[in-house]
């Protein structure tokens, strides 16, 4: 039984059909704003206390998962065209990354700032059961090549609060995994911290106290893995109406307690007020200036 029951889930922007386009991704931004991605390459600056939101950039295809600088620029991933770009608070898109001389973004899903500034890029890769890799892009704008060693349908990332650990989503396995991090930004051994049969996970961010939020993109349901391994349900959606196939998370406002949520069967924002705030974010240095 869940937690927390769906009635404690609002809509935050969005709704009817036609107002945001199936969002995948959704972030918080230095600035006070949520961001999110659509399916035809919308990015939509939100802002939560007035739930309003604008289309501030356009790109071409879908976008996925997304991140915020310090300056509140977006870099956002962009399946359709396989690369990652940036996109300023005055929509001005340029390209980051689409991968490596020798290893090329298939499919780039979602990225995250770690504390030193490095952005780590995952990438599903579709080819195969266990294609999936993640790239590291440094402070300078080089892309290098980080780890193939949670393959499964690379999908969601988050840093843990030391530094040391990126946990990754890998859908097909089906749960979430975790690599060690080098003091040189070189990936260490890999774990496997929980596995989740017959679902599939998607999207994931810690909350101050470590505990790791997890959505699942089927069924409607998000978890919480505890520091000690313990797993909790706290809310499902047996209608698929509210919680629509929900897939990237992220704690916002002004007491970092509303955790947003995308869903990307439907065409809103939803948010769940929650009791420990969430991790803050990294904000890295613009990439590449």
């Amino acid at each position: 039984m869940a937690l927390r029951p769906l009635s404690d889930v609002q809509f935050i922007v969005g709704g009817p059909p036609g107002t945001l386009d199936h969002p995948e991704g959704v972030t918080w931004g230095p600035d006070g704003f949520a961001y999110a991605g659509g399916e035809a390459g919308q990015i939509y600056r939100i802002d939560v206390e007035s739930k309003s939101f604008e289309e501030i950039a356009k790109l071409t295809g879908f976008v996925a998962g997304l991140c915020c600088d310090r300056e509140s620029n977006i870099y956002a991933c962009n399946i359709t065209e396989q690369r990652l770009y940036r996109v300023t608070a005055d929509g001005d898109v340029s390209e980051v990354s689409a991968g490596t001389d020798r290893v090329s973004m298939k499919v780039p899903n979602y990225p995250c700032f770690h504390p030193s500034g490095d952005l780590y890029v995952s990438d599903s890769e579709t080819g195969g059961e266990s294609s999936g890799c993640i790239f590291r892009v440094t402070r300078t704008g080089e892309t290098l090549f980080f780890s193939d060693a949670s393959p499964k349908f690379t999908n969601g990332l988050c840093v843990d609060r030391s530094g040391e650990w990126l946990y990754v989503v890998e859908s097909r396995l089906p749960g979430v995994s975790r690599i060690r991090i080098h003091d040189d930004g070189s990936a260490g051994e890999r774990q496997v911290v929980a596995t989740l049969p017959d679902q599939v996970p998607d999207g994931v961010q810690f909350d101050e106290e470590g505990v790791l939020y997890i959505t699942m993109y089927t069924p409607d349901r998000i978890y919480r893995l505890y520091p000690d391994g313990g797993l909790e349900l706290l809310v499902e959606d047996p209608t698929h109406e509210t919680l629509s196939s929900p897939t990237n998370i992220a704690f916002g406002g002004s007491d970092r307690r509303m955790l947003l949520i995308s869903s990307l069967g439907r065409w809103q924002i939803n948010g769940l007020r929650v009791e420990v705030a969430g991790l803050p974010l990294n904000y890295g240095e613009p990439i590449g200036d």
